[in-house]
């Protein structure tokens, strides 16, 4: 007798017959166990079937995947993967056109099979495909099919794209720039190029000859958001594969299109809410436009270039003289070492070498340029307000400039590759042309007032820009819709509002010394613990959903998994899109016994992320990765949504196994609520009467009910 966990319990199907309740030996080959149950219904020539999921994807079970079988689940005798290729191969280049219809419908769904589309590469289907493209004679739904099934087969890396003909990239970028196209067909002739672009050196040359930018932007000017998706997607591809030498070109252009302006309009600024693949996209895009700043970041000054040095004359011109009068250039060197300590710089004879640090490099000096003639009153009155200054309290301009440079470079990651899965677009980056030197001239700004409500010397230089980093990086966690925005939020964290919340943030956290307070708090925390703990486990009853990943973000899969009220099941199970509100049980098919729970892996210790873990743009994903490994050898991978869900997650399945819970968040919460706990205990014992206050709040520690904003 083989053990029990050897054994799956499954039905499979038949069609006209009644379904066969079998008991699967996991040791036993599956071609035997295929043809016991083709003897079932007398069929012969067993070696003809193969076994496929009857729900979701109906993926074809191999000697592979036969391990991720559960007990209760459906299957189905269908056709070999060989049989079916070479059937349909057969029926796509038959003269009749329903029947070809039926048949590229049937495989635009069966290709996303890796074990199908083998067998249908195999039989040179790709390249049947590509000349049915070629052919210029599928229209509709026929074509959008086709398109499908080369996408989804293509997706399985099983062929190199370099193999696609000259002619076949012409007809798919035919179909993006014409006018007037079929929507479907649009989206896959778009998905078609941003992968020929990202995957083949060679095809970007091709795809970038035959793609019209201008026709590009014009398909962000429709309603339909999939197709802006699309479109922005294929714009991020030519942007990032783009040699260096023509990135700065294709912005020109771009900016010349009026890409900006179009995607504020018609994208973050339309009717409908932004979708997660959107707002990844305009992320992309984003980081994109900003590493176009990144040679000039990492560009030291030469201070033997005169045109460089011209600009920090023109710094000086504008501040002091104003007007260019060309007895200024024969001024004595001391009137121009002075200057140049009004100014701010570090080294007051010879500026340049305050840019030959990088970063910011010569950035910085693009920075004050454009402030000093954008913006003139602005940049005179901060140069003049501080050299008027008592040369303890005045903040240095230059100086503050090029740290200030530097900083922003570092909060937006100028140069970083963009994060998968990441969506930190800032809506406001896209209301003007210049929103990197406008953004500076805001936090220059922000820089110079700051420094004066702290009343700020030489010395406490790191000090405020401490302070300075800490207001814009909480502005732009406030997602400000333009650059006023911007100002008004920076307004409302003044020097006074930071400590104010930094006050607030420490109390919140205080770590009490004495020994009776170290006493009650040791006394108190096993109950907050437990009170944690079924949060962590009402979160995992309730249920939450993940997305799985793909060759292609936009093609989004979903699944969800949530515990059983008696905390024995995890069920789980595909869904076709993210839900709004709860799953029930019973659309869950698959399930784990939490019983049969080994172990919880986060990071790189998960079976999906060992491939995947070098990858910089997979560094986010890596960080929301964990999973369960059961027994015998099998696991089941999570990618959290955030970093909120991965600790809940996590945290809950190690309370589940009885394992202690060590993640940030319930650091965090274990301190916060010790510390209101503690207070409310220490104001019963002091029996201090609080003015006008509110409802009394509940002493026990269960009865709270907190919720969370995490990061």
């Amino acid at each position: 007798m083989p053990p029990h966990s050897d054994i799956v319990k499954v039905a499979i199907e038949w069609p006209g017959a009644n379904a066969q309740l079998i008991e699967i030996d996991q040791k036993k080959p599956l071609s035997s166990i295929i043809r016991e149950v083709c003897d079932g219904w007398s069929l012969s020539g067993s070696e003809q079937f193969s076994l496929r999921y009857a729900d979701g994807p109906q993926l074809y079970i191999t000697e592979q995947s036969r391990s991720e079988m559960k007990n209760g689940t459906i299957l189905r005798l269908a056709i070999s993967p060989a049989r079916a290729a070479r059937q349909l191969l057969d029926r796509i280049q038959s003269h009749g056109i329903d029947a070809r219809l039926e048949a590229l419908k049937e495989l635009a769904k069966l290709s996303a099979d890796p074990t199908f589309a083998t067998e249908f590469i195999n039989m040179e289907g790709i390249g049947t495909l590509a000349r049915l493209v070629e052919s210029g004679t599928h229209f509709g739904e026929m074509l959008a099919f086709t398109l499908t099934a080369f996408l989804e087969l293509m997706d399985h890396g099983i062929v190199s794209w370099d193999l696609i003909s000259l002619s076949f990239i012409k007809q798919i970028a035919g179909y993006v720039n014409q006018p007037m196209v079929d929507v479907s067909i649009l989206q896959r002739s778009l998905a078609i190029l941003e992968s020929m672009v990202l995957n083949s050196h060679s095809l970007y040359h091709r795809v970038a000859q035959d793609i019209t930018v201008g026709q590009l932007i014009g398909h962000l000017q429709v309603s339909n958001q999939e197709i802006q998706t699309y479109a922005i997607a294929l714009i991020n591809a030519l942007f990032l594969k783009a040699p260096e030498d023509r990135r700065q070109e294709m912005a020109s252009t771009l900016a010349q299109k009026h890409l900006r302006s179009i995607i504020l309009n018609h994208v973050i600024r339309g009717n409908r809410p932004i979708k997660a693949e959107m707002a990844h996209q305009l992320y992309v895009l984003q980081v994109l436009t900003f590493n176009l700043l990144e040679e000039r970041m990492m560009t030291k000054m030469d201070p033997s270039d005169q045109a460089q040095r011209d600009i920090i004359f023109e710094l000086r011109r504008i501040a002091f003289d104003g007007e260019n009068d060309p007895s200024g250039m024969e001024k004595r060197k001391a009137i121009y070492t002075k200057d140049y300590k009004m100014l701010g710089f570090t080294n007051h004879v010879n500026p340049a070498m305050d840019f030959t640090q990088t970063p910011p490099g010569m950035l910085a000096l693009d920075n004050m340029l454009y402030l000093a003639k954008l913006h003139q009153d602005t940049y005179i009155r901060i140069v003049l307000e501080n050299s008027s200054r008592e040369d303890k309290h005045e903040c240095p301009f230059g100086r503050c400039a090029i740290e200030l440079t530097r900083m922003l470079c570092e909060i937006l990651q100028v140069g970083e590759l963009p994060n998968e899965g990441c969506n930190d677009y800032h809506p406001m980056f896209f209301t003007h042309d210049r929103a990197w030197e406008e953004f500076f001239c805001v936090c220059i700004q922000l820089l110079n007032k700051t420094w004066k409500e702290m009343r700020a010397t030489a010395e406490d230089f790191n000090k405020v820009m401490q302070v300075v980093r800490e207001q814009i990086t909480r502005a732009l966690a406030m997602k400000p819709s333009s650059l006023d925005h911007l100002k008004g939020k920076l307004r409302g964290l003044s020097y006074s509002e930071i400590l104010r919340l930094r006050q607030s943030e420490r109390m919140s956290q205080d770590d009490f010394q004495s020994p009776p307070i170290i006493e009650l708090r040791e006394r108190i925390q096993p109950e907050i613990l437990e009170l944690i703990k079924q949060q962590r486990l009402n979160h995992l009853c309730e249920g939450s959903c993940f997305r799985k990943l793909g060759n292609r973000r936009r093609q989004e899969k979903f699944w969800f998994c949530r515990l059983s009220l008696n905390h024995k099941v995890l069920h789980y199970g595909d869904l076709d899109e993210s839900p709004q509100g709860e799953v029930p049980l019973e659309l869950l098919t698959d399930k784990i016994s939490v019983s049969d729970i080994k172990s919880v892996v986060t990071g790189k210790d998960c079976p999906h992320m060992k491939e995947k873990s070098a990858l910089k743009q997979n560094k986010e994903v890596l960080e929301l990765a964990f999973s369960i490994l059961y027994d015998p050898d099998e696991n089941l991978n999570f990618v959290a949504p955030n970093k909120y869900e991965y600790c809940i997650w996590t945290d809950g399945l190690c309370a589940l196994l009885g394992r202690e819970m060590g993640s940030d968040l319930t650091r965090s919460d274990l301190d916060t609520l010790i510390s209101m706990e503690m207070k409310l205990r220490l104001l019963d014992l002091e029996n201090i009467a609080i003015p006008e206050a509110p409802p009394p709040v509940p002493k026990e520690p269960s009865t709270y009910n907190f919720t969370y904003n995490y990061g």
